[in-house]
């Protein structure tokens, strides 16, 4: 496709302005500026968004001390390790290591910042300009095409931008329900946790999904009783049947109070002083659980309010999401949009593609639209859980042909030796030609194991082709590699 404004045509420089730092914003910056555009970006609370400041790399720091002390805990024994002071009678259900919460905290937003001022240094080097405040659209686009931006900065002063495009990547925040509304002491949202100094004794999280299941997962195992409270049958209710019922059994044999088929209808706050030293959640069927505080993860809302969006000619779902080709175009010509505002995979690696897929566009450059059957996803539960490609639901609902074999991680020899339990590997592949469309890996460092398995679809790799390319012995990657041996005896013998 051509772009509306190749840069360096018409004798002028191109003008891109970014509303929004998160990875969209961020990487559609060092794109358009490495292809010679001249770059704003806008944003109010820093460079990386809620990715870097909020939500991805603070959620993952929280689980990686999370995930050290689950391991050491679930096989210290079984490996033959001795703990030689402290440790407590083989009768008494203690733990042999604890955490400083504070401490936890303060490495997580010591590690965020950080993140965020190298992003910042990487667009400010690429050309960029970054200006803090808030972006509003105008409604009309001038004769040339040109947009305007108005920004309001954080001292209350006004600038206002002219845009060849315009790039919305403002991102999402934590939904509220207007019976539980978060105080930022005991009732949280996902924002608020790591402003905690000491480990919650009794915790309540309301909410199923990736992010209730990721902390909920991760203060199990930093030490917090935890009950899980979901709407829906089980945990994860979008994700893969077999991968959700292994991470609940998990869940439940480490000692968490999973409460399925249970809506939460009200939160509040208990205690006999002023500001109440516990929570109470009140579900729609009239029980009450009590704790010591409460998460609430019930989902985003797009920040696409008061941006003048709409009369910008800019349209949005009934969610408030802004509609995009795969292209990143919205309706109005020269606005496009990448990101959780969009509402197509809350994933930092989507929005990033989204960010760059736009820039690649509008500049002229060469771009493949988004195609979110390649995109790989993971959920940093322990085990873990990676997916990538057409799911099992597709495959049961008929909307893709597909031959599964599953091969649970007890079978292989590394998983054994490192006292791995739980977790499987699973392959799609085309019955006629062997093409793998789809896998599934539960595991610790799913995250990692997914990488062959998302070249295979990407690439149109076969299952003969995986089968046969060497692995390391032992390697719970080994185990990618005899699902696809499976496939391949089940495609020549013909089966279904």
């Amino acid at each position: 496709m051509t772009a509306a404004h190749p840069c360096g045509t018409m004798g002028h420089v191109t003008r891109i302005v970014i509303i929004g730092g998160g990875p969209g914003g961020y990487e559609a910056a060092l794109v358009a500026a490495q292809l010679g555009a001249e770059v704003t970006v806008v944003d109010a609370d820093g460079l990386g968004g809620a990715s870097v400041l909020t939500d991805c790399v603070p959620s993952k720091t929280l689980i990686a001390t999370a995930e050290v002390m689950t391991t050491f805990d679930s096989s210290y024994e079984e490996l033959g390790i001795i703990v030689a002071d402290d440790t407590p009678p083989i009768e008494q259900a203690a733990r042999v290591v604890g955490v400083d919460l504070g401490k936890v905290n303060r490495r997580v937003k010591r590690l965020a910042l950080a993140q965020s001022h190298d992003i910042t240094a990487s667009v400010t080097r690429a050309g960029g300009r970054v200006l803090r405040g808030r972006g509003r659209l105008e409604p009309a686009q001038a004769p040339d095409g040109s947009r305007r931006v108005v920004v309001r900065a954080v001292d209350g002063s006004e600038e206002t931008l002219v845009a060849d495009a315009v790039l919305v990547a403002t991102g999402a925040h934590p939904r509220e329900l207007p019976g539980a509304l978060p105080d930022g002491e005991r009732i949280l949202n996902w924002t608020q946790v790591y402003d905690l100094e000491e480990l919650p004794e009794e915790l309540i999280v309301v909410g199923s999904g990736v992010t209730g299941a990721e902390f909920a997962g991760a203060y199990q195992a930093l030490g917090s009783k935890v009950t899980l409270v979901s709407s829906r049958e089980r945990v994860l209710p979008g994700e893969d049947p077999d991968a959700a019922a292994v991470l609940e059994d998990v869940f439940r044999r480490r000692g968490m109070n999973v409460m399925g088929r249970s809506r939460a209808a009200a939160v509040k706050r208990t205690g006999t002083d002023s500001k109440g030293d516990g929570v109470e959640v009140t579900l729609s069927d009239g029980r009450v659980i009590t704790g010591s505080h409460c998460l609430m993860a019930v989902g985003a809302v797009p920040n696409t309010a008061d941006m003048g969006l709409t009369e910008a000619g800019v349209a949005l779902k009934d969610s408030g999401h802004i509609r995009t080709d795969r292209v990143s175009r919205t309706s109005a010509p020269g606005v496009y949009a990448a990101g959780d505002c969009t509402g197509v995979f809350a994933l930092a690696s989507v929005a990033a593609m989204q960010g760059r897929i736009a820039m690649y566009h509008f500049l002229g450059d060469s771009v493949a639209p988004l195609n979110l059957k390649t995109v790989s996803a993971n959920i940093f539960t322990d085990p873990e859980i990676a997916t990538v490609g057409y799911s099992q639901a597709d495959v049961d609902s008929g909307r893709i042909e597909a031959r599964v074999v599953k091969l649970p991680l007890l079978r292989n020899p590394r998983a054994k030796m490192q006292g791995i339990r739980d977790g499987f590997v699973k392959l799609f592949s085309r019955p006629g030609t062997g093409i793998v469309v789809g896998g599934v890996v539960v595991a610790p460092r799913a995250s990692e194991l997914i990488h062959p398995i998302s070249v295979a679809v990407d690439n149109n790799l076969t299952v003969e082709q995986i089968a046969n390319t060497f692995t390391v012995y032992p390697s719970l990657s080994g185990s990618i590699a005899e699902v696809a041996r499976q496939l391949q005896t089940r495609r020549a013998l013909g089966e279904a």
